[in-house]
């Protein structure tokens, strides 16, 4: 369903997208280099070499037939239907009409927002059947069935309903149609389409700007996503409205929460800063997710899925619909296991939510519990350049419990109150336990490193043994949240909001086994530190009616961060500190409605961030500066009788960015360094078209430069004398594509059956910040193909077959990587390390409804 989706709500149920290297910039043809690169690093058979030949060619005819649509989307303008639906929609209790409510006609791309008089009006219609959804936050939905056969004048009453509180409650850190910035919205409907097994940042692929990456390299496991350019550390991550980013590394690990797409009602993905919320800054995005669904009647789901490499996905939901008028009970477990593409990269993840709400009169409170359990097998190191070449399934671990090994438990109370006709009060608590390690074996280890001294043994003196370690995370975290909405006359809504979290972690390694034990005592700790987070924000947000047409937006933040970490990391460097941050975050727009289908946006934001936690480890004892962002923001947005544009352009401005260098500290993970200058530019655009009765055509594509000024390249100098140093006047971010593009093609040939063809695009990534093609990651082009037959019944509900064929053509593609250079013998070296992801794989999905 394309509704106010895409242009006034951003409401996205699936997107879609193109292809490969000659797209980093608009020639869009370059079929030359785009066969060349497309395979270079995939030559091992005449298998591989015949895949990418025929995907080349056919992202050529491809590419041609994508520029045409892309074209047609931003050029069809013309209306075949002259009928129109329009009306007024106000508040049942006390008569006031309500602005910015949402009218949507399912299952086309046509919507509308009301104005500050609470009218709408749906132009351009044709004759026909349609349901019209009105829905307005913290009111009761309304749908109704139109057989349009002339104009219609239809006004709707809402009822408030505490009912409708779960989306109260996320409300206070989400954007809206008058928040002048780019946001995308993710329903329910969409998410399970493509939920057989993967984790969400694959869930989300085919949004705007966003590239997701596997380890595993079939999107179960540690996952990730990036949003324009910028990485989990930079994308602030909410459930319910909770922080969920982790406080000391402030990423996202996915797979410590299996199968939250499963309880997961809607999603809503910021880009820039963002609005304010709670826990780490936005400095790319803001992915906010809400669990809290309320459903009336009783249900129960069970939900299996089969697929390549043994993957394996079965969930059971239940849940008590509404008991005695006020309480309802759901319920979910999960269990998902995966060898994975990687030789060895296996998943073996658990999970369960439970959720019990109460709805009174005036007051709603909601408690939730929801646990993940993962092993999963190493696959961190990547593969080097040259055995990528020979094996791309290779793992270089071989120790058979070479595992990650960890649990986290999440309790939330939400609660939200009715305080009078215009004002809501939201108070939520939360904790969150996480405990767990990582086991790994390591050959010919110095016993220096772990502060042991050598063992000597007559005339031979023994320096290094084979030895397994653990490296444990012990972690508490805890807070509120709170906002104070208020929704006066139709010019005036605000917000008072924010958050007070405490994090609490310890850190420590053991060594279980040493080949040369003497003087090992097994069990004791070999480095140990503790960190404490403090972290309080609190925010105003108005949106305010200067005239009919207009609306200012005004966001203020404050936000405080104090650090206070105490003894020895694992390199055996001491990282006791006290940091404390202060920081302003003032957001400031203007929405301008250029007619009752058109509007124009812009925004300036400040956003400001403090280092993690692993910034300060992998820099001591040079201390990282925190980093500010300047976010300007312009978009404009449409929708004709059966078309739906958007079109956004952002500069991000950046002082002392923290940027991904390419290479990586002893445990795999990226390091960050300043850089005084930094910027990004690019044009995301949107669209969406029904083309037939039967085809739907969503697309996507976002156009940026992304730049460091003056940035200095160091090399190690592994030969005693001064380390190398590069300069560059301005390069590339590294990790950033210039181009991405999606597209999803939806037929419908009969009732309850649906064909889509999902496509991506995303332009070469450079793996550091050195603009080197020697040092990049190919341009890539994959395609999948999604059937699902739904089936209605008396005993069953509905039943869902869903097949899904990932990869459709076999690309041989890579879609994160690594890489650092060294002198050596007077000799530059540099080593290029890749993530290969799968070829084609499928799936296949029962989903029974009862």
């Amino acid at each position: 369903m394309l509704s106010k989706g895409i242009l006034f709500n951003h409401k996205i149920n699936g997107l879609l997208y193109v292809k490969s290297e000659g797209f980093d910039s608009l020639s869009f043809l370059n079929l030359n280099s785009s066969m060349k690169n497309s395979y270079l690093l995939s030559l091992n058979s005449e298998k591989s070499l015949t895949n990418n030949y025929l995907s080349s060619i056919f992202c050529h005819f491809a590419n041609r037939y994508f520029l045409t649509i892309y074209c047609l989307l931003l050029t069809v303008t013309c209306s075949f239907a002259q009928l129109s639906i329009s009306g007024k929609i106000s508040d049942a209790e006390t008569g006031k009409p309500l602005a910015s409510a949402n009218v949507i006609l399912e299952n086309t791309s046509r919507g509308a927002a009301t104005n500050q008089q609470g009218a709408y009006s749906l132009k351009n219609l044709k004759k026909g059947s349609y349901i019209l959804k009105i829905s307005y936050l913290g009111f009761t939905k309304i749908s109704k069935a139109i057989d349009l056969q002339k104009d219609e004048v239809l006004d709707f009453s809402l009822q408030k309903s505490t009912f409708e509180a779960d989306e109260v409650v996320v409300s206070a850190t989400r954007a809206n149609a008058n928040s002048a910035m780019a946001y995308s919205d993710i329903s329910k409907e969409y998410l399970q389409k493509q939920n057989l097994g993967q984790d969400i940042p694959q869930l989300l692929n085919f949004t705007p700007s966003l590239v997701t990456t596997s380890d595993a390299g079939a999107g179960v496991g540690y996952t990730g996503i990036r949003i324009r350019g910028t990485d989990a550390t930079r994308i602030n991550v909410t459930v319910n409205g909770i922080p969920i980013n982790d406080s000391e590394s402030q990423g996202t690990y996915w797979v410590n929460m299996p199968d939250l797409a499963s309880s997961t009602n809607s999603v809503q993905i910021q880009r820039g800063v963002g609005t304010s919320t709670n826990g780490a800054g936005a400095f790319g995005a803001t992915v906010n997710l809400s669990t809290n669904e309320f459903r009336k009647d009783p249900y129960a789901e069970i939900n299996n899925s089969i697929g390549s490499f043994k993957t394996r996905k079965s969930t059971i939901m239940v849940g008590s619909g509404l008991l005695n008028g006020k309480f309802t009970v759901d319920g979910r477990l999960s269990k998902l296991i995966s060898d994975g593409y990687v030789d060895r990269a296996s998943s073996d993840l658990k999970s369960f939510y439970l959720s019990g709400a109460y709805f009174g009169k005036k007051s709603f409170v909601r408690l939730n519990v929801f646990s993940g359990k993962e092993k999963t097998y190493q696959s961190w190191y990547g593969l080097s350049e040259s055995d990528l070449l020979v094996n791309r399934k290779m793992n270089y671990y071989t120790y058979p419990n070479q595992t990650d090994n960890y649990q986290q438990d999440h309790y939330q109370l939400l609660s939200s109150h009715n305080l009078s006709s215009n004002w809501t009060f939201n108070f939520n608590l939360h904790y969150t336990k996480g405990a767990g390690y990582y086991e790994e074996y390591k050959e010919a280890d110095k016993f220096s490193n772990y502060g042991l001294p050598n063992i000597v043994n007559g005339t031979e003196t023994i320096k290094k043994t084979d030895l397994i370690r653990r490296k444990w995370l012990d972690n508490d975290f805890y807070g509120t949240t709170f906002s104070l909405e208020y929704q006066g006359n139709n010019k005036l809504s605000a917000t008072i909001g924010g958050g007070y979290n405490q994090y609490e972690g310890k850190h420590f390694g053991e060594i279980i086994w040493a080949k040369y034990a003497q003087n090992i005592p097994l069990g004791q700790r070999w480095y140990e530190n503790n960190s404490n987070k403090k972290d309080f924000n609190l925010y105003g947000k108005v949106n305010y009616a200067l005239a009919e047409n207009l609306n200012a937006y005004a966001d203020l933040q404050i936000r405080t961060v104090n650090y206070d970490m105490k003894g020895i990391a694992s390199k055996r460097q001491d990282i006791t500190q006290k940091t404390e941050y202060s920081f302003f975050n003032p957001k400031l727009g203007l929405t301008y409605s250029l007619s009752d289908h058109s509007t124009v946006f812009g925004s300036y934001s400040v956003g400001n961030k403090e280092p993690s936690r692993q910034d300060f480890v992998d820099n001591a004892p040079k201390y990282p500066q925190a980093e500010t962002l300047n976010d300007w923001e312009i978009g404009y947005k449409t929708q004709l009788s059966n078309v739906a544009l958007s079109v956004n352009g952002y500069y991000m401005n950046y002082k002392n960015q923290l940027v991904l260098t390419g290479k990586v500290n002893d445990v795999g993970e990226a390091i960050r360094v300043n850089v005084p200058e930094s910027y990004r530019l690019g044009l995301e655009i949107e669209a969406g078209v029904q083309l037939a009765k039967t085809l739907r055509l969503n697309a996507n594509a976002t156009f940026s430069s992304n730049k460091i000024k003056n940035f200095e390249e160091i090399v190690p100098n592994y030969d005693g004398d001064a380390d190398g140093v590069n300069k560059f006047a301005e390069t590339d971010i590294a990790f950033s594509p210039s181009t991405i593009l999606g597209s999803q093609i939806l037929f419908t040939p009969v009732k309850n059956l649906e064909f889509g063809l999902l496509s991506k695009y995303v332009g070469k990534q450079y793996l550091d910040n050195t603009t080197n093609d020697k040092r990049k990651i190919n341009a890539y082009f994959t395609n999948d193909l999604r059937a699902i037959y739904t089936v209605k019944g008396k005993l069953l509900k509905e039943v869902n077959f869903s097949f899904l064929v990932n990869n459709l053509f076999n690309t041989l593609y890579e879609s994160n990587g690594y890489s650092f250079s060294y002198i050596y013998e007077k000799q530059t070296i540099t080593e290029n390390y890749y993530y290969p992801q799968a070829g084609t794989n499928v799936m296949f999905g029962v989903n029974l409804k009862f």
